[in-house]
Protein backbone atom coordinates (compact mmCIF):
# COMPACT_ATOMS: atom_id res chain seq x y z
CA UNK A 1 0.00 0.00 0.00
CA UNK A 2 2.72 2.27 1.20
CA UNK A 3 4.05 1.33 -2.15
CA UNK A 4 0.81 2.68 -4.32
CA UNK A 5 1.05 5.81 -2.25
CA UNK A 6 4.41 6.80 -3.37
CA UNK A 7 3.56 5.48 -7.39
CA UNK A 8 0.60 8.23 -7.14
CA UNK A 9 3.00 10.80 -5.41
CA UNK A 10 5.29 10.50 -8.13
CA UNK A 11 2.95 10.66 -10.77
CA UNK A 12 1.48 13.76 -9.11
CA UNK A 13 4.97 15.44 -9.41
CA UNK A 14 5.59 14.25 -12.85
CA UNK A 15 2.14 15.68 -13.86
CA UNK A 16 3.32 19.31 -11.93
CA UNK A 17 6.82 19.52 -13.46
CA UNK A 18 5.26 18.68 -16.96
CA UNK A 19 2.76 21.43 -16.54
CA UNK A 20 5.26 23.99 -15.30
CA UNK A 21 7.26 22.78 -18.36
CA UNK A 22 4.73 23.51 -20.47
CA UNK A 23 3.68 27.18 -19.28
CA UNK A 24 7.53 27.90 -19.29
CA UNK A 25 7.60 26.65 -23.09
CA UNK A 26 4.45 28.89 -23.92
CA UNK A 27 5.84 32.14 -21.99
CA UNK A 28 9.02 31.41 -24.10
CA UNK A 29 7.31 30.86 -27.58
CA UNK A 30 5.21 34.74 -26.08
CA UNK A 31 8.15 36.06 -25.65
CA UNK A 32 10.03 35.30 -28.81
CA UNK A 33 6.93 36.27 -30.71
CA UNK A 34 7.38 39.67 -28.83
CA UNK A 35 10.44 40.26 -29.44
CA UNK A 36 10.63 39.53 -33.16
CA UNK A 37 7.27 42.04 -33.57
CA UNK A 38 8.42 44.44 -31.51
CA UNK A 39 12.10 44.94 -32.61
CA UNK A 40 11.99 43.97 -36.92
CA UNK A 41 10.42 47.90 -37.78
CA UNK A 42 9.66 47.45 -41.49
CA UNK A 43 9.88 51.14 -42.14
CA UNK A 44 11.70 54.09 -40.16
CA UNK A 45 9.77 56.61 -38.99
CA UNK A 46 10.35 59.88 -39.32
CA UNK A 47 11.09 62.22 -36.48
CA UNK A 48 7.72 63.95 -37.40
CA UNK A 49 6.18 61.89 -38.79
CA UNK A 50 2.29 62.57 -39.16
CA UNK A 51 0.56 59.68 -41.15
CA UNK A 52 -0.68 56.77 -38.86
CA UNK A 53 -0.63 54.22 -41.62
CA UNK A 54 3.15 54.83 -41.87
CA UNK A 55 3.30 54.07 -38.34
CA UNK A 56 0.66 51.23 -39.02
CA UNK A 57 3.58 49.35 -41.33
CA UNK A 58 5.58 48.41 -37.61
CA UNK A 59 2.70 48.34 -35.56
CA UNK A 60 0.00 46.32 -37.24
CA UNK A 61 -2.33 45.45 -34.35
CA UNK A 62 -2.25 48.58 -33.14
CA UNK A 63 -3.00 50.14 -36.34
CA UNK A 64 -5.95 48.19 -37.07
CA UNK A 65 -7.42 48.65 -33.86
CA UNK A 66 -7.22 52.43 -34.48
CA UNK A 67 -8.89 52.02 -37.54
CA UNK A 68 -12.22 51.04 -35.50
CA UNK A 69 -12.48 54.46 -34.75
CA UNK A 70 -13.98 55.13 -38.06
CA UNK A 71 -16.99 52.97 -36.94
CA UNK A 72 -19.85 55.22 -35.87
CA UNK A 73 -22.58 52.43 -34.61
CA UNK A 74 -21.73 51.97 -31.27
CA UNK A 75 -24.37 53.69 -29.29
CA UNK A 76 -24.90 53.29 -25.19
CA UNK A 77 -27.95 54.71 -23.53
CA UNK A 78 -26.78 58.49 -23.68
CA UNK A 79 -23.83 58.09 -25.18
CA UNK A 80 -21.25 56.24 -28.04
CA UNK A 81 -19.68 56.99 -30.87
CA UNK A 82 -22.77 58.12 -33.45
CA UNK A 83 -23.42 61.46 -34.77
CA UNK A 84 -25.72 62.80 -32.44
CA UNK A 85 -27.20 66.41 -32.69
CA UNK A 86 -26.68 67.48 -29.36
CA UNK A 87 -28.84 70.56 -29.87
CA UNK A 88 -32.02 69.08 -31.48
CA UNK A 89 -32.18 66.39 -28.69
CA UNK A 90 -31.68 69.36 -25.89
CA UNK A 91 -32.89 72.74 -27.20
CA UNK A 92 -32.44 74.57 -24.20
CA UNK A 93 -28.59 74.66 -25.12
CA UNK A 94 -29.54 76.77 -27.84
CA UNK A 95 -30.33 79.57 -25.55
CA UNK A 96 -27.58 79.02 -23.37
CA UNK A 97 -25.20 79.34 -25.46
CA UNK A 98 -26.99 82.55 -27.56
CA UNK A 99 -24.28 84.70 -28.95
CA UNK A 100 -21.74 82.17 -29.30
CA UNK A 101 -21.01 79.56 -32.01
CA UNK A 102 -22.22 76.74 -30.27
CA UNK A 103 -25.95 77.65 -30.26
CA UNK A 104 -25.08 77.25 -34.23
CA UNK A 105 -24.09 73.63 -34.58
CA UNK A 106 -23.12 71.42 -31.57
CA UNK A 107 -22.88 67.62 -32.18
CA UNK A 108 -21.69 64.97 -30.12
CA UNK A 109 -17.91 63.57 -30.41
CA UNK A 110 -17.39 60.80 -33.39
CA UNK A 111 -14.46 58.82 -32.89
CA UNK A 112 -10.59 60.11 -33.82
CA UNK A 113 -10.31 59.49 -37.16
CA UNK A 114 -13.07 61.94 -37.36
CA UNK A 115 -11.25 64.55 -35.89
CA UNK A 116 -10.60 66.85 -38.98
CA UNK A 117 -13.59 65.67 -41.06
CA UNK A 118 -15.91 66.76 -37.94
CA UNK A 119 -14.12 69.96 -37.62
CA UNK A 120 -14.33 70.95 -41.08
CA UNK A 121 -17.77 70.50 -41.53
CA UNK A 122 -19.07 72.42 -38.45
CA UNK A 123 -21.18 75.27 -38.53
CA UNK A 124 -18.77 76.88 -35.55
CA UNK A 125 -15.82 77.44 -37.61
CA UNK A 126 -17.93 78.41 -40.53
CA UNK A 127 -17.21 82.44 -41.79
CA UNK A 128 -16.01 84.29 -45.08
CA UNK A 129 -15.77 83.03 -48.56
CA UNK A 130 -11.73 83.61 -47.94
CA UNK A 131 -9.57 80.97 -47.24
CA UNK A 132 -7.39 83.28 -44.69
CA UNK A 133 -10.31 84.50 -42.72
CA UNK A 134 -12.94 83.37 -40.64
CA UNK A 135 -14.34 83.88 -36.99
CA UNK A 136 -11.91 80.80 -35.41
CA UNK A 137 -7.93 81.23 -34.71
CA UNK A 138 -5.39 79.02 -36.29
CA UNK A 139 -5.06 77.52 -32.54
CA UNK A 140 -8.14 75.58 -32.67
CA UNK A 141 -6.25 73.24 -34.92
CA UNK A 142 -4.34 72.13 -32.19
CA UNK A 143 -5.58 68.94 -30.73
CA UNK A 144 -7.23 67.39 -33.68
CA UNK A 145 -3.98 66.28 -35.71
CA UNK A 146 -0.80 64.64 -35.84
CA UNK A 147 0.11 67.56 -37.92
CA UNK A 148 -0.06 70.18 -35.35
CA UNK A 149 3.50 68.87 -33.75
CA UNK A 150 4.92 68.12 -36.89
CA UNK A 151 4.33 72.32 -37.94
CA UNK A 152 5.07 73.60 -34.19
CA UNK A 153 8.73 72.42 -34.69
CA UNK A 154 8.70 73.90 -38.41
CA UNK A 155 7.41 77.34 -37.53
CA UNK A 156 7.33 77.78 -34.01
CA UNK A 157 4.66 77.18 -31.22
CA UNK A 158 3.98 80.97 -31.23
CA UNK A 159 3.74 81.10 -34.90
CA UNK A 160 1.30 78.17 -34.97
CA UNK A 161 -1.00 80.01 -33.01
CA UNK A 162 -1.12 83.23 -35.08
CA UNK A 163 -3.36 83.32 -37.82
CA UNK A 164 -6.91 82.01 -38.74
CA UNK A 165 -8.18 78.64 -38.47
CA UNK A 166 -9.14 78.28 -42.42
CA UNK A 167 -5.62 79.53 -43.20
CA UNK A 168 -4.09 76.62 -41.81
CA UNK A 169 -6.67 74.06 -43.21
CA UNK A 170 -4.51 72.86 -46.25
CA UNK A 171 -1.67 71.64 -44.16
CA UNK A 172 -4.09 70.04 -40.97
CA UNK A 173 -4.50 66.98 -43.34
CA UNK A 174 -4.34 63.76 -40.85
CA UNK A 175 -6.36 62.60 -37.85
CA UNK A 176 -5.60 62.55 -34.34
CA UNK A 177 -3.34 59.66 -34.06
CA UNK A 178 0.42 58.21 -33.42
CA UNK A 179 2.53 60.85 -33.43
CA UNK A 180 0.05 62.90 -30.88
CA UNK A 181 1.03 60.38 -28.17
CA UNK A 182 4.40 58.67 -29.12
CA UNK A 183 8.42 59.71 -29.80
CA UNK A 184 8.58 58.12 -33.31
CA UNK A 185 12.26 56.85 -32.51
CA UNK A 186 11.58 54.98 -28.83
CA UNK A 187 7.66 54.66 -29.19
CA UNK A 188 7.78 55.60 -25.40
CA UNK A 189 4.75 58.16 -25.06
CA UNK A 190 5.91 61.83 -24.68
CA UNK A 191 3.79 65.02 -24.97
CA UNK A 192 3.44 66.87 -28.30
CA UNK A 193 1.48 69.92 -26.98
CA UNK A 194 3.40 72.29 -25.54
CA UNK A 195 0.48 73.75 -23.16
CA UNK A 196 0.72 71.21 -20.69
CA UNK A 197 4.10 71.30 -19.93
CA UNK A 198 3.34 74.85 -19.82
CA UNK A 199 0.57 74.09 -17.08
CA UNK A 200 3.08 72.04 -14.89
CA UNK A 201 5.73 74.44 -15.34
CA UNK A 202 4.19 77.02 -13.80
CA UNK A 203 3.20 74.93 -10.80
CA UNK A 204 6.35 74.24 -10.16
CA UNK A 205 6.18 70.75 -11.48
CA UNK A 206 8.07 69.01 -13.92
CA UNK A 207 6.40 66.76 -16.42
CA UNK A 208 9.03 64.67 -17.45
CA UNK A 209 9.59 63.21 -14.44
CA UNK A 210 5.74 61.35 -14.62
CA UNK A 211 5.84 57.93 -14.06
CA UNK A 212 4.40 55.55 -16.78
CA UNK A 213 0.78 54.83 -14.90
CA UNK A 214 0.76 58.68 -15.18
CA UNK A 215 1.36 59.27 -18.72
CA UNK A 216 -1.02 56.80 -19.83
CA UNK A 217 -3.55 59.74 -18.74
CA UNK A 218 -1.25 63.01 -19.14
CA UNK A 219 -1.26 61.87 -23.32
CA UNK A 220 -4.51 62.02 -22.99
CA UNK A 221 -4.96 65.00 -20.90
CA UNK A 222 -3.10 67.31 -23.64
CA UNK A 223 -6.77 68.00 -25.46
CA UNK A 224 -9.30 66.73 -23.33
CA UNK A 225 -9.00 69.52 -20.66
CA UNK A 226 -10.67 72.82 -20.27
CA UNK A 227 -8.29 75.63 -21.58
CA UNK A 228 -8.70 78.95 -23.03
CA UNK A 229 -6.73 81.30 -25.42
CA UNK A 230 -4.71 83.97 -23.81
CA UNK A 231 -4.55 86.96 -26.21
CA UNK A 232 -2.30 88.70 -23.91
CA UNK A 233 0.64 86.69 -23.70
CA UNK A 234 2.33 87.04 -27.66
CA UNK A 235 0.73 90.25 -30.06
CA UNK A 236 -1.48 88.60 -32.82
CA UNK A 237 -1.40 85.22 -31.15
CA UNK A 238 -4.21 83.42 -29.12
CA UNK A 239 -2.07 81.15 -26.98
CA UNK A 240 -3.47 77.95 -25.95
CA UNK A 241 -3.63 78.38 -21.82
CA UNK A 242 -4.81 75.55 -19.24
CA UNK A 243 -6.16 77.92 -16.16
CA UNK A 244 -4.73 75.42 -13.85
CA UNK A 245 -2.60 77.87 -11.93
CA UNK A 246 -4.70 77.92 -8.92
CA UNK A 247 -6.11 74.52 -9.24
CA UNK A 248 -8.18 72.24 -11.48
CA UNK A 249 -11.60 72.68 -9.52
CA UNK A 250 -14.67 74.01 -11.09
CA UNK A 251 -14.00 76.68 -8.37
CA UNK A 252 -10.45 76.69 -8.87
CA UNK A 253 -10.36 77.76 -12.51
CA UNK A 254 -13.33 80.31 -12.22
CA UNK A 255 -11.25 81.88 -9.46
CA UNK A 256 -8.34 81.94 -12.09
CA UNK A 257 -11.15 83.08 -14.96
CA UNK A 258 -12.41 86.55 -12.53
CA UNK A 259 -8.95 87.98 -11.53
CA UNK A 260 -7.90 87.99 -14.80
CA UNK A 261 -11.36 89.09 -16.35
CA UNK A 262 -11.57 86.76 -19.23
CA UNK A 263 -14.52 85.80 -20.59
CA UNK A 264 -15.28 83.97 -23.95
CA UNK A 265 -18.41 85.37 -24.92
CA UNK A 266 -21.30 87.99 -23.84
CA UNK A 267 -24.67 86.77 -23.98
CA UNK A 268 -26.63 88.06 -26.50
CA UNK A 269 -29.86 87.82 -24.41
CA UNK A 270 -28.53 88.64 -20.96
CA UNK A 271 -25.56 90.44 -21.86
CA UNK A 272 -23.38 88.63 -18.82
CA UNK A 273 -20.13 87.80 -20.18
CA UNK A 274 -20.11 84.03 -19.77
CA UNK A 275 -17.18 81.05 -19.84
CA UNK A 276 -17.58 78.34 -22.01
CA UNK A 277 -16.12 75.28 -20.21
CA UNK A 278 -14.65 73.19 -23.07
CA UNK A 279 -14.04 69.16 -22.20
CA UNK A 280 -12.75 69.18 -18.33
CA UNK A 281 -12.36 65.43 -18.90
CA UNK A 282 -9.04 65.25 -17.16
CA UNK A 283 -9.62 67.57 -13.90
CA UNK A 284 -13.36 65.55 -13.76
CA UNK A 285 -11.32 62.23 -14.13
CA UNK A 286 -9.16 62.77 -11.24
CA UNK A 287 -11.88 63.83 -8.88
CA UNK A 288 -13.73 60.42 -9.31
CA UNK A 289 -13.15 57.22 -7.38
CA UNK A 290 -11.29 55.61 -10.29
CA UNK A 291 -9.11 58.81 -10.89
CA UNK A 292 -8.42 58.68 -6.76
CA UNK A 293 -7.32 55.39 -6.79
CA UNK A 294 -4.65 55.93 -9.51
CA UNK A 295 -6.45 54.23 -12.83
CA UNK A 296 -5.12 55.12 -16.17
CA UNK A 297 -7.84 56.76 -19.47
CA UNK A 298 -5.47 54.15 -21.22
CA UNK A 299 -7.30 51.01 -18.16
CA UNK A 300 -10.70 51.88 -19.49
CA UNK A 301 -10.04 53.03 -22.93
CA UNK A 302 -7.47 51.66 -24.04
CA UNK A 303 -7.66 47.53 -23.14
CA UNK A 304 -4.86 45.34 -23.38
CA UNK A 305 -5.51 42.28 -25.80
CA UNK A 306 -4.27 38.78 -26.26
CA UNK A 307 -3.33 37.65 -29.69
CA UNK A 308 -0.86 35.21 -31.19
CA UNK A 309 1.75 35.34 -28.21
CA UNK A 310 1.41 39.05 -28.06
CA UNK A 311 -0.23 41.40 -25.72
CA UNK A 312 -0.73 45.08 -26.82
CA UNK A 313 -2.81 47.90 -26.18
CA UNK A 314 -6.12 48.21 -28.20
CA UNK A 315 -6.57 51.29 -30.23
CA UNK A 316 -9.91 51.85 -30.60
CA UNK A 317 -10.33 54.74 -28.15
CA UNK A 318 -14.15 53.73 -27.49
CA UNK A 319 -16.51 53.53 -24.67
CA UNK A 320 -15.56 51.16 -21.53
CA UNK A 321 -19.00 49.87 -22.31
CA UNK A 322 -18.36 48.69 -25.50
CA UNK A 323 -15.97 45.78 -24.33
CA UNK A 324 -16.52 45.75 -20.65
CA UNK A 325 -14.75 42.30 -20.39
CA UNK A 326 -11.68 43.06 -21.07
CA UNK A 327 -12.32 47.22 -18.89
CA UNK A 328 -14.30 47.10 -15.93
CA UNK A 329 -14.18 43.18 -15.91
CA UNK A 330 -10.46 43.06 -15.21
CA UNK A 331 -11.13 44.61 -11.67
CA UNK A 332 -14.87 44.11 -10.79
CA UNK A 333 -16.70 40.76 -10.39
CA UNK A 334 -20.44 41.53 -11.35
CA UNK A 335 -22.12 40.82 -14.45
CA UNK A 336 -21.85 43.29 -17.64
CA UNK A 337 -25.41 43.57 -17.08
CA UNK A 338 -25.21 44.65 -13.12
CA UNK A 339 -21.60 47.09 -14.29
CA UNK A 340 -23.93 48.59 -17.35
CA UNK A 341 -26.47 49.52 -15.28
CA UNK A 342 -24.64 50.62 -12.46
CA UNK A 343 -23.46 53.50 -15.36
CA UNK A 344 -26.66 54.19 -16.73
CA UNK A 345 -28.65 55.01 -13.06
CA UNK A 346 -25.43 57.37 -12.50
CA UNK A 347 -26.35 59.12 -15.82
CA UNK A 348 -29.78 59.27 -15.55
CA UNK A 349 -29.20 60.80 -11.97
CA UNK A 350 -27.52 63.57 -13.37
CA UNK A 351 -29.34 63.97 -16.17
CA UNK A 352 -32.43 64.88 -13.72
CA UNK A 353 -30.11 67.43 -12.46
CA UNK A 354 -29.15 68.61 -15.58
CA UNK A 355 -32.70 69.58 -16.74
CA UNK A 356 -33.44 71.11 -13.78
CA UNK A 357 -30.36 73.31 -13.91
CA UNK A 358 -31.06 74.42 -17.69
CA UNK A 359 -34.13 75.51 -16.94
CA UNK A 360 -33.29 78.17 -14.19
CA UNK A 361 -30.71 79.37 -16.49
CA UNK A 362 -32.81 79.94 -19.25
CA UNK A 363 -35.28 82.02 -17.31
CA UNK A 364 -32.32 83.46 -16.06
CA UNK A 365 -31.26 84.80 -19.34
CA UNK A 366 -35.03 85.86 -20.49
CA UNK A 367 -35.40 87.43 -17.30
CA UNK A 368 -32.61 89.58 -17.30
CA UNK A 369 -33.74 90.50 -21.22
CA UNK A 370 -36.63 91.74 -19.76
CA UNK A 371 -35.03 93.63 -16.67
CA UNK A 372 -32.41 95.40 -19.66
CA UNK A 373 -35.36 96.19 -21.79
CA UNK A 374 -37.38 97.74 -18.94
CA UNK A 375 -34.08 100.03 -18.13
CA UNK A 376 -32.15 98.48 -15.43
CA UNK A 377 -28.92 99.63 -14.62
CA UNK A 378 -25.52 98.44 -15.20
CA UNK A 379 -24.94 98.70 -11.26
CA UNK A 380 -28.15 97.02 -10.53
CA UNK A 381 -27.57 94.27 -13.11
CA UNK A 382 -24.12 93.25 -11.63
CA UNK A 383 -24.52 90.95 -9.03
CA UNK A 384 -27.10 89.33 -11.27
CA UNK A 385 -24.74 89.23 -13.76
CA UNK A 386 -22.29 87.23 -11.76
CA UNK A 387 -25.35 85.06 -10.53
CA UNK A 388 -25.69 83.95 -14.13
CA UNK A 389 -21.92 83.94 -15.04
CA UNK A 390 -21.40 81.14 -12.06
CA UNK A 391 -24.89 78.99 -12.51
CA UNK A 392 -23.63 78.79 -16.08
CA UNK A 393 -20.17 77.81 -15.48
CA UNK A 394 -20.70 75.37 -12.84
CA UNK A 395 -23.44 73.65 -15.31
CA UNK A 396 -21.01 73.85 -19.30
CA UNK A 397 -18.40 72.71 -17.03
CA UNK A 398 -20.77 69.02 -15.52
CA UNK A 399 -21.93 68.70 -19.60
CA UNK A 400 -18.84 69.88 -21.44
CA UNK A 401 -16.98 66.62 -19.96
CA UNK A 402 -17.78 63.55 -21.57
CA UNK A 403 -18.32 60.46 -19.90
CA UNK A 404 -18.54 63.18 -16.60
CA UNK A 405 -21.24 61.00 -15.05
CA UNK A 406 -18.95 58.00 -15.19
CA UNK A 407 -15.71 59.47 -14.13
CA UNK A 408 -16.97 61.53 -11.03
CA UNK A 409 -20.93 61.31 -10.43
CA UNK A 410 -20.75 62.84 -6.56
CA UNK A 411 -18.51 65.80 -7.80
CA UNK A 412 -20.97 66.27 -10.34
CA UNK A 413 -23.74 65.97 -8.49
CA UNK A 414 -22.72 68.55 -6.14
CA UNK A 415 -21.06 71.24 -8.86
CA UNK A 416 -25.02 70.65 -9.97
CA UNK A 417 -26.68 71.36 -6.62
CA UNK A 418 -24.64 74.08 -5.75
CA UNK A 419 -25.15 75.49 -9.79
CA UNK A 420 -29.14 75.58 -8.85
CA UNK A 421 -28.90 77.02 -5.78
CA UNK A 422 -26.80 79.69 -7.03
CA UNK A 423 -29.01 80.43 -9.99
CA UNK A 424 -31.78 80.02 -7.98
CA UNK A 425 -30.98 82.81 -5.78
CA UNK A 426 -30.39 84.95 -8.72
CA UNK A 427 -33.66 84.66 -10.28
CA UNK A 428 -34.88 85.84 -6.50
CA UNK A 429 -32.71 89.18 -6.91
CA UNK A 430 -33.90 89.58 -10.34
CA UNK A 431 -37.48 89.38 -9.33
CA UNK A 432 -36.91 92.40 -6.89
CA UNK A 433 -35.21 94.42 -10.15
CA UNK A 434 -38.06 93.27 -12.62
CA UNK A 435 -41.05 94.21 -9.62
CA UNK A 436 -38.75 97.85 -9.39
CA UNK A 437 -39.60 98.37 -12.90
CA UNK A 438 -43.26 97.48 -12.52
CA UNK A 439 -43.19 94.04 -13.83
CA UNK A 440 -44.62 91.78 -11.11
CA UNK A 441 -45.88 88.92 -12.70
CA UNK A 442 -44.54 85.36 -14.49
CA UNK A 443 -42.47 85.69 -17.31
CA UNK A 444 -43.72 83.96 -20.38
CA UNK A 445 -41.61 80.89 -20.98
CA UNK A 446 -41.46 80.65 -25.06
CA UNK A 447 -41.28 77.73 -27.10
CA UNK A 448 -38.13 75.71 -27.78
CA UNK A 449 -39.37 72.33 -27.79
CA UNK A 450 -36.75 72.12 -30.65
CA UNK A 451 -34.00 73.51 -32.23
CA UNK A 452 -35.02 75.41 -34.89
CA UNK A 453 -37.38 77.36 -32.73
CA UNK A 454 -34.70 77.77 -29.96
CA UNK A 455 -32.64 79.09 -32.81
CA UNK A 456 -35.28 81.63 -33.87
CA UNK A 457 -35.49 83.05 -30.61
CA UNK A 458 -32.14 83.66 -30.43
CA UNK A 459 -32.14 85.58 -33.95
CA UNK A 460 -30.08 82.80 -35.95
CA UNK A 461 -30.27 83.00 -39.72
CA UNK A 462 -29.38 78.96 -40.10
CA UNK A 463 -30.78 79.17 -43.44
CA UNK A 464 -28.07 81.48 -44.47
CA UNK A 465 -25.39 80.20 -42.17
CA UNK A 466 -25.80 76.57 -43.85
CA UNK A 467 -25.70 78.31 -47.11
CA UNK A 468 -22.51 80.13 -46.56
CA UNK A 469 -20.81 77.35 -44.61
CA UNK A 470 -21.22 75.07 -47.77
CA UNK A 471 -19.37 77.63 -49.85
CA UNK A 472 -16.30 78.09 -47.47
CA UNK A 473 -15.65 74.49 -47.58
CA UNK A 474 -14.94 74.67 -51.06
CA UNK A 475 -11.95 76.84 -50.47
CA UNK A 476 -10.09 74.40 -48.07
CA UNK A 477 -10.86 70.87 -48.41
CA UNK A 478 -7.61 69.64 -49.88
CA UNK A 479 -6.97 66.84 -51.79
CA UNK A 480 -5.52 65.15 -49.20
CA UNK A 481 -9.11 63.35 -48.39
CA UNK A 482 -9.20 61.60 -51.43
CA UNK A 483 -5.36 60.39 -51.26
CA UNK A 484 -5.94 59.47 -47.37
CA UNK A 485 -8.47 56.65 -48.36
CA UNK A 486 -6.74 55.26 -51.15
CA UNK A 487 -3.52 54.97 -49.10
CA UNK A 488 -5.38 53.31 -46.03
CA UNK A 489 -7.28 50.59 -48.44
CA UNK A 490 -5.18 47.95 -48.35
CA UNK A 491 -6.33 47.85 -44.67
CA UNK A 492 -7.83 44.85 -43.47
CA UNK A 493 -10.19 46.38 -40.45
CA UNK A 494 -9.92 43.80 -37.83
CA UNK A 495 -13.09 42.95 -34.96
CA UNK A 496 -12.48 41.50 -32.01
Amino acid sequence: MKKNLLYVIIAIAMAAVIFGLGILASSITERKAEKEFTYKPVVKIGENEPRNDVWGENFRREYETYLLTEDTTFRTKFNGNAMRDALEEDPRMVVLWAGYAFSKDYNQPRGHRHAVTDIRNTLRTGGPLTPDEGPMPATCWTCKSPDVPRMMEEKGITEFYIGKWAGKGQEIVNPIGCLDCHDPSTMNLRISRPALIEAFERQGKDITKSTLQDMRSLVCAQCHVEYYFDKTKVENAQYLTFPWDKGSTVEDMEKYYDEIEFSDWTHSLSRTPMLKAQHPDYEVHKLGIHGQRNVACADCHMPYISEGGQKYSSHHLVSPLKYIDKTCMVCHRESEETLRNNVYEHQEKILENKILLEDVLVRLHLEAKKAWDLGATETEMKDILSGIRRTQWRWDFSVASHGAAFHAPIEILRIMGNAINIGSETRVKLARILAKYGFNQELSYPDISTKAKAQKLIGLDMEKLNAEKQEFLKTIVPKWLVEAKERESKWKIIRY
